[in-house]
């Protein structure tokens, strides 16, 4: 197997983290749910596609920054990945606190807008601190400290979330009448996906706690 890639059990790992993070209510779905009920699915897929660009570039940024301090300052990076643990662990909490966020609202039909739906799509997503601040905690997590192909792993493992995510969130924007609906007439459904998201974000920060008390 390349080096970039890495072992089997974190790529499980990473999946089913990735699964639960795409079905994840948040600011891009409600974007995409939003755009396609008011200007069609082909509006909803730009946006969806400009999201994606946005993963792209966070995860070249996160590649080369982290694996850039992976090499000069290991101990630096182990602080970092603690640190991280530590923010997935308050996202957990929230999740349950707060819970998650689909504001769909009725707009008028509108005319599709493709190239602005993309540009849209891009820009809530690189715009969003949220979205900054988890892809330097979440990816981390998939990486051992030291790892000479730590740049290569990190793009592949930003891919490898854009694969896994972009037929859930497809069939998303497909069903973006019913799902709305169900989401919003049926609270049950979405306090499932906070509490699977609040145990994959607190496993995995156990998981980064134990293994740095090596």
């Amino acid at each position: 197997m390349p080096a970039f890639i890495p072992d089997w059990p974190t790529l499980a790992a990473f999946s089913a983290a990735a699964i639960v993070l795409a079905i994840t209510p948040g600011p891009d779905m409600t974007l995409f749910v939003s755009r396609t009920l008011s200007q069609g699915r082909a509006a909803g897929f730009a946006c969806m596609f400009g999201a994606y660009a946005g993963v792209a570039i966070h995860t070249s940024m996160v590649a080369l920054g982290l694996s850039a301090l992976i090499v000069a300052a290991p101990a630096a990076f182990t602080a970092l990945k603690v640190a991280g643990a530590a923010y997935l662990v308050w996202l957990a909490v929230d999740a349950i606190r707060r819970g998650s966020s689909l504001t769909v609202e009725t707009e008028k039909r509108q005319a599709p807008h493709v190239g602005a739906s993309f540009l849209t799509g891009i820009g809530i997503n690189l715009l969003n601190p949220k979205i900054i601040l988890f892809f330097m905690t979440f990816l981390p997590q998939f990486v051992a400290t030291g790892d000479p192909a730590a740049a290569g792993k990190f793009f592949f493992l930003g891919a490898m979330f854009i694969v896994i995510a972009i037929p859930i969130t497809s069939a998303m924007v497909l069903a973006a009448g019913w799902m709305s609906e169900t989401l919003r007439k049926r609270p049950v459904v979405t306090r499932t996906i906070d509490w699977l998201m609040a145990g994959v974000f607190s496993a995995f920060a156990v998981k980064i706690l134990l293994t740095e008390g090596r």
